[in-house]
């Protein structure tokens, strides 16, 4: 018989009676060597040549080890087609990255999140490429929220680019993979106007004066609003006899979601900002015996304060008078018998003012009606406190505005506190003067205390905010 080797054999032919190189593949006929006749784990990476590589594919739910270079291997838990560099496992196919939208804006000046949308993010290292216009390349790496998601922030190379300048944005997953074409955002300008400041994902504008609030061409936003106008000043000085009221708060309008506009109505609607210039006005305080000026935010007009009354010339003369209306509703004045009707405030911006027979009534409030006398002293001339304020968060912080101002008084009894917010104390009759609303309050000023001058009313502001 035939024999293998240098010489014939004549037992069982096993792998260790074969020398190396002596069976070739020349040697064996077609399918003569089949699966069958291999024993499982027989054929391994060791025994394979340099360069030479089993054929089959591998196919599981986990990445294979003991494996070379070149293996094949089916990921049945992603369905990916892999193989190994001799150090990691690598699709044979690339996944291709496709950004199909960007939300969100590019500010000048101003850093912001943009939200990706698109395949192909893959679950980690998708890189996001910034490029201006002329410009170079900003790259950003981040880890998507899903395959076909991911939220970038806007890098400071990016948002500090001109207004107008047009950014390309495209994404490079870990497999290397690129979109094309990029997504063009142009860096949007921001308003401007007032002093500004942010709270949360607020950005804020407050005009303690007058002046534009200016919207560049491309920004939109929906803007809440507190628009309070100047508080009234306390009634005039009678050097003979009376006492005078204290001044009405200037009209309070808003439309911060959850909170109140003045006189207990409602939030108003908040206004759609579109391109062009916003004519603010901060309404001045006023002085003892004028109403406040009215404050102005575009369409959006708060009426200025009433101010107080004043009281009569001697003992039971029938020449008190009433407050003025406004925004909210000026003190009577008093002294003697004589019963003068409350001013009015307007409805929707504040309330009406106090009055009483005998003692000077405090202005009403932006949050609640001016009082009148307050309970019995011995002359019965207590002057009534002002009517509270409303509080607003518009800044991000809880701030009271728009008190009315106390009214003026006798020495004796409870003091004639103006309203929380800012209303001015009323004068107390040879003891001291009256205050004066606080600045930027839209406070009602105190009334005079018979020989002692009252005050004058406080400005008013204008806060404008919209979410970035």
């Amino acid at each position: 018989m035939g024999y293998i080797g240098n010489g014939p054999y004549q037992g069982v032919l096993t792998g260790g009676n074969i020398q190396d190189g002596t069976v070739e593949t020349t040697d064996l006929a077609d399918g003569a060597v089949t699966t069958v006749k291999i024993a499982d784990g027989a054929i391994t990476a060791a025994k394979l040549a340099a360069g030479a590589s089993p054929d089959e594919v591998i196919v599981s739910a986990s990445q294979p080890s003991g494996v070379s270079e070149g293996q094949l291997w089916y990921d049945a838990t992603n369905n990916n087609l892999m193989a190994y560099d001799g150090s990691s496992w690598l699709p044979v196919s690339a996944t291709v990255a496709t950004l199909t939208s960007v939300s969100g804006t590019i500010f000048n000046g101003l850093a912001s999140n943009l939200t990706l949308s698109g395949e192909g993010f893959m679950t980690a290292n998708l890189v996001v490429n910034f490029t201006p216009s002329g410009g170079s390349t900003t790259n950003v790496t981040v880890t998507p929220s899903s395959d076909t998601a991911a939220t970038v922030a806007v890098p400071s190379a990016i948002y500090n680019q001109s207004t107008g300048t047009s950014i390309g944005i495209t994404v490079t997953n870990s497999d290397g993979s690129t979109s094309s074409p990029a997504v063009s955002k142009s860096v949007v300008g921001l308003p401007t106007g007032g002093t500004i400041t942010t709270s949360g994902s607020y950005r804020i504008h407050t005009f303690t004066s007058s002046g534009t609030f200016v919207v560049p061409s491309g920004f939109s936003a929906t803007a809440e609003y507190l628009v309070i106008a100047g508080g009234g000043g306390g009634g005039p000085a009678n050097v003979t006899a009376g006492f005078a009221g204290g001044g009405g708060a200037g009209g309070y309008r808003s439309s911060v979601s959850g909170e109140s506009s003045g006189g207990g109505a409602s939030a108003e609607s908040a206004l759609s900002l579109t391109a062009g210039s916003y004519t603010v006005t901060v309404g001045g305080g006023g002085s003892v015996g004028v109403n406040g000026s009215n404050s102005v935010f575009g369409s959006i007009t708060s009426i200025g304060g009433g101010t107080g009354g004043a009281g009569a010339t001697s003992s039971g003369s029938a020449g008190n008078l009433p407050g003025s209306s406004g925004g909210s509703g000026g003190g009577g004045g008093g002294y003697g018998t004589n019963t003068v009707t409350r001013a009015s405030g307007t409805a929707g911006q504040g309330y009406q003012g106090g009055r009483d027979d005998n003692a000077a009534g405090g202005g009403g409030g932006a949050g609640g009606g001016g009082a009148g006398e307050q309970g019995e002293d011995t002359n019965g001339y207590s002057g009534g406190t002002g009517g509270d304020g409303v509080d607003s968060s518009i800044t991000g912080s809880s701030v009271t505005r728009a008190g009315g101002g106390g009214g003026g008084m006798s020495p004796s009894g409870p003091i004639p506190y103006g309203g929380a917010g800012g209303g001015g104390t009323g004068g107390i009759e040879v003891t001291s003067a009256a205050t004066a609303g606080a600045v930027n309050t839209g406070s009602g000023g105190g009334g005079h205390g018979w020989n002692q001058a009252g005050a004058s009313g406080g400005s008013g502001i204008v806060i404008v905010r919209y979410a970035i």
